[in-house]
């Protein structure tokens, strides 16, 4: 692999990282900009990982304007068995970007050409602030300005992270003139936001049989409890054969899971239109109030190029654990489902994935809307998919043991790793004792 539009390595952590990271900012694209690796693709390593992906988020959040908190993502990796850190950047919704220090002219503005950082020239600087998106839900005054946020709190406190006296201003919940924005309030403990999960009997809209609201309470809160009842309605179905059981769920979980996420993420909350999510007889249909962002192509986003539309949200659910690596969900639903599971208008997106009620013979090989298949593992335990049997086996080693330690363990992401604990503790095998600092009961 070799530099290019969107790579770019370092041997060491330079002076320039912040035009590197500017570049990409203001490129369609976004790029990875990878520290450790020569200018030849030789894997030299870092001595320090923890100390300069410190260093590096810290700079990126106090060097670059407008704020990139949420539009980039810091991760360790091993190659060549040593250690590199990955630095991976969107594109972001408010160019031009610049380092603050010089300011929206030459000197601070940079674009990626091939693979260099070039000055973006001051008509090109003008031109784009004059395009600016200015009506972000980062910039909108909440309407309601004495907003409590303990579910946030306890949210926090669930990944042991603990929010401070100062924690509406670090993330980014004020608008310029420091009174509480429009994320304030969907992350408020109280708003009028409200997500609509509905159930009909058939394939159209006519016969309403269920019909779900989540919402007037914290935006995480909701996005959990329609998780929670989608993970109810994914039933499994099972085929037992001379050799083994099979089984499989309606939907892949993992993939509804990314679904769910992308779908309030990336939401347009400007028109206060909340997602919403719909159960046939044949498919679910999630539909999120947005198009794709300006100078993003189909194909592109399919690849995982990312420009997060609400990157106040997307940073604080990923200090949740509810988003990986940006740019990851796309490709991971891809990884069950078609490109034609998707449908894009002006002002809408919509993912529709069929439901799976019979097992064929290729289950056990996988395909494009496969799920996880059991195997026989012998006892009770033949009832669970191998990487289930796999989670179980680790939590009876060590019932401490937390999602995170788990997806390195199995090298997993760690919304895997919970999607299979969901699952386990879902038929009977597993119980949280103690809250967070607790331990995994394993039920024989």
């Amino acid at each position: 692999m070799i530099e290019s539009n969107r790579i770019e390595y370092k041997q060491e952590l330079t002076d320039s990282l912040e035009k590197e990271v500017t570049a990409f900012l203001n490129y369609k694209e976004g790029g990875v900009i990878y520290i450790g690796i020569n200018k030849n693709g030789r894997t030299v390593g870092v001595i320090d990982s923890d100390g300069d992906q410190l260093k590096i988020k810290d700079r990126l959040k106090n060097n670059i304007a407008p704020s990139c908190l949420g539009l980039f993502d810091v991760v360790s990796e091993k190659k060549d068995n040593l250690n590199i850190i990955k630095i991976i950047v969107a594109s972001g919704s408010e160019k031009p970007y610049f380092l603050r220090k010089y300011g929206m002219t030459e000197k601070g503005s940079f674009i990626r050409i091939g693979a260099a950082s070039e000055p973006m020239p001051q008509k090109m600087v003008d031109t784009l602030f004059s395009k600016r998106t200015r009506n972000s839900i980062g910039k909108i005054k909440s309407n309601h300005q004495k907003l409590t946020f303990e579910q946030l709190k306890i949210y926090y406190e669930a990944v042991d992270k603990r929010l401070n006296d100062k924690f509406a201003s670090n993330l980014e919940l004020l608008n310029i003139d420091e009174q509480y924005n429009y994320v304030a309030y969907l992350m408020s403990d109280k708003n009028g936001n409200s997500i609509k999960l509905a159930k009909y009997n058939g394939t159209n809209r006519v016969n309403l049989i269920e019909n779900n609201e989540y919402g007037y309470e914290s935006l995480i809160k909701a996005t959990k409890q329609v998780l929670d009842k989608l993970n109810v309605e994914n039933k499994t179905i099972t085929r037992i054969t001379a050799k083994e059981r099979i089984e499989i769920r309606f939907w892949d979980p993992i993939a509804l899971r990314e679904a769910v996420i992308n779908a309030v993420v990336h939401n347009d909350y400007t028109n206060e239109v909340p997602p919403k999510f719909e159960i046939f007889d044949d498919r679910i249909e999630i539909t999120s109030t947005c198009s794709l962002p300006d100078g993003l192509t189909p194909e592109e986003f399919f690849q995982g190029f990312s420009i997060p539309r609400n990157k106040e949200i997307m940073r604080i659910y990923k200090d949740l654990d509810l988003v990986e690596q940006l740019g990851s969900g796309i490709p991971r639903i891809l990884e069950s489902y078609s490109k034609e599971c998707f449908k894009f208008t002006e002002h809408f997106l919509r993912m529709s994935f069929p439901i799976r009620k019979e097992i064929d013979d290729n289950s056990k090989k996988g395909g494009p809307i496969g799920g996880p298949i059991g195997g026989p593992i012998g006892g009770p335990i033949n009832r669970l998919t191998y990487r289930q049997v796999e989670v179980l086996s680790l939590l009876k080693e060590s019932n401490t043991l937390s999602k995170r330690e788990l997806g390195k363990l199995l090298n997993i992401n760690v919304s895997a790793a919970q999607a299979h604990i969901d699952l386990l503790k879902e038929k009977g095998y597993i119980k949280r004792i103690g809250g967070t600092r607790g331990y995994w009961q394993i039920i024989e």
